[in-house]
């Protein structure tokens, strides 16, 4: 039997609906032709007995067209029990009757009576509910051959996931209206499931990574990194839930889209509640951080400065002042390695120990010792640990003080002039340091990432945190602040805390047993697209396949490999109009934006240049920051 019908849309419908009406519809008895194109649908009738996390996922990866609609309803909870009743009743009274006529017993009887058994004790103790559902599918095709060929296809498909596919014979209209987005279920095709199966079935489930209990009640944790590139699935990450540690290395050559994960990340994890400080060396950061009512911290401007010699003193919620009890000491030590990335050399004996005697003395000066009574006193500067130095006999000493000496009344003595006046607090704290200069940068960092440690080791608040150095590669060549930044990886899952590392120089990541150990001790590993210079490294250290190392040669701006434990995926970052404002800092849409939204505070000004042959004057703008 054969209909066609043919029709123009009336004066009375609106005139979007043209969009997605078909020019003619041609009814067959298993397929139909929708203007250009054929479609057959099929409702599944049999299903597994077990089934897994994403069991419907490999529906969703088909490569020809395939639409899957799921119509869910929801069975009382009372006309669940009476129905499982009588079913246990029916299948027990099917293994009497073979017992007493002296028959072997059916393997399925066998098998459905234990289910039904099972099932009914779970919704009896309240552990799931039961649920009607009918499971349809649509394919499309450009002519009637190929509609043989993606049917044929599709059912091996379903057959390999113990799926039955049957063809919705003399019904093809209506199994074509059932996968429309109408939530119209025109075949009535049900199956009865329970909560942990139906959630399972769930098509934006990831088979390549653990998904939470489906079964769980409560909200889902973690944020939206993406969509899977060969499923099209969601991926799902939680760095705080169920890893060996929180910390993450996110590493891609430049342009490769790194720092837009990041912040898409950080602001993500925001709505969740969680505290961010970002250490930011090209302020990249600021729009983000101002949209979302974060805490600006501009070093480099005026009047900012951090002391490394101040002692970690907290101040508790009733008012009172503490600190740990080897306050002095920590720092002693701590300022031996401000010392080092200073002077960008590691320190030998003999200056350690003059250092050492020269820290202790500038602090006794100041009226601190021992006594923590003392401690809350005006801490010294690194002027005053220099002046100690120079007045030292000590031939040694004396060359450490001149070393320090741009730092302390040099060029580059702006940073620590006088004592630290900002400690900020707040959901989101961003670190610039663009605006440093480059021999300052590393101890910029270093001074920035000692302030956050002290604030997340603090034991009167406990909340999860989150650390993110930008341009990890500053810090990391230098081995005294490469040695920093492992401790405090090491110890943050202790405090509640993750250290998301990103960098582009994979070079000075991995080609130091203590980078590499900075990525080994990452529970969270995500790469994205590699330098051919780079990828053999990367591809031994990560222990990659061919077809992952190819991968990240060819990946697009955006697209990633996330490593977590045994499992990967690869994924597309996915962003929303909104987010991608805030997070993107390509030159051209930054172009677009009003110049009071921009992240510059060049500061231009108006100098007259004598002309070396008539004396006349020629104006020219200067940007300062450029030099």
């Amino acid at each position: 039997m054969r209909r066609k019908a043919r029709g123009t849309l009336t004066d009375a419908q609106p005139g979007r609906a043209a969009a997605f009406t078909p020019d003619s519809l041609s009814i067959s008895s298993r397929y139909l032709e929708v203007g250009g194109e054929y479609v057959a649908s099929f409702a599944i009738t049999g299903y597994p007995r077990e089934v897994r996390a994403g069991w419907l996922q490999p529906l969703l990866t088909y490569p020809g067209r395939l639409d899957v609609s799921l119509h869910i309803e929801p069975v009382d909870p009372v006309t669940a029990a009476a129905r499982l009743q009588r079913q246990l009743a029916k299948l027990e009274s099917g293994r009497r009757r073979t017992s007493e006529k002296g028959q072997l017993h059916d393997p399925a009887v066998e098998v459905a009576t234990e289910d039904a058994y099972d099932l009914s004790a779970r919704v009896a103790r309240g552990e799931g509910k039961l649920f009607k559902l009918g499971l349809y599918l649509t394919v499309h095709a450009p002519s009637r051959a190929l509609l043989a060929e993606e049917v044929g296809a599709v059912r091996s498909l379903a057959a390999s996931l113990l799926l039955d596919a049957q063809p919705t014979t003399y019904r093809a209209l209506q199994g074509w209206v059932s996968t429309l987005p109408f939530a119209l279920d025109l075949i009535g095709m049900r199956r009865t499931l329970d909560t942990s199966a139906l959630a399972a079935g769930f098509p934006f489930v990831s088979p390549d990574l653990p998904p939470p209990d489906p079964a769980s009640v409560s909200a889902p944790s973690g944020v939206l990194y993406g969509f899977n590139v060969g499923s099209q699935g969601l991926v799902h990450h939680d760095r705080f839930s169920g890893l060996d540690n929180h910390n993450s290395v996110i590493l891609g050559r430049s342009g490769a889209g790194k720092s837009y994960l990041v912040k898409l990340e950080l602001l993500r994890n925001l709505y969740r509640g969680i505290e961010i400080h970002v250490v930011d060396p090209e302020d990249e950061y600021r729009r983000l951080c101002e949209a979302v009512g974060g805490t600006y911290v501009h070093l480099g401007a005026d009047n900012v400065r951090l002391n490394p010699l101040d002692l970690p003193i907290h101040t508790r919620p009733d008012g009172q002042r503490t600190a740990p009890r080897d306050a002095l000491t920590r720092r002693s030590l701590f300022l031996h390695t401000v010392t080092a990335v200073l002077l960008g050399t590691e320190l030998t004996a003999p200056e350690r120990s003059v250092l050492d005697r020269a820290i202790t003395a500038t602090y006794q000066r100041a009226g601190i010792t021992a006594d923590p009574r003392t401690w809350a006193r005006g801490a010294p500067l690194l002027a005053d640990l220099a002046h100690t130095l120079a007045q030292t006999d000590n031939a040694t000493a004396r060359d450490l003080a001149g070393r320090l000496h741009p730092f302390v009344e040099g060029s580059f003595s702006d940073l620590f002039s006088g004592p630290t006046t900002t400690r900020p607090e707040g959901h989101l704290v961003v670190w610039s340091l663009r605006d440093l200069a480059p021999e300052l940068k590393p101890i910029g960092t270093l001074l920035v990432l000692d302030r956050l440690w002290r604030h997340i080791s603090h034991p009167t608040i406990r909340r999860p945190r989150i650390v993110v150095v930008d341009e990890g590669w500053l810090l990391l060549q230098n081995q005294t602040g490469a040695e920093f930044l492992f401790r405090m990886g090491k110890s943050f899952r202790k405090h509640w805390a993750g250290l998301t590392l990103a960098t582009q120089d994979v070079g000075d990541v991995l080609g130091s047993e203590l980078g590499k150990s900075i990525v080994s001790n990452s529970a969270t590993q995500i790469l994205l697209r590699q330098a051919t210079q780079a990828i053999d490294e990367v591809a031994t250290t990560f222990n990659l396949s061919a077809g992952e190392k190819q991968f990240l040669l060819s990946a697009d701006q955006g697209q990633a490999l996330l490593s977590t434990g045994n499992q990967r995926v690869a994924f597309q970052s996915l962003a929303s109009p909104q987010e991608h404002v805030l997070v993107t800092t390509s030159p051209e849409f930054l172009a677009t934006l009003p110049e009071s939204e921009r992240n510059s505070d060049d500061v231009y000004v108006e100098l007259a240049l004598p002309d070396d042959d008539n004396c006349d004057e020629r104006h020219a703008s200067i940007d300062l920051d450029a030099g």
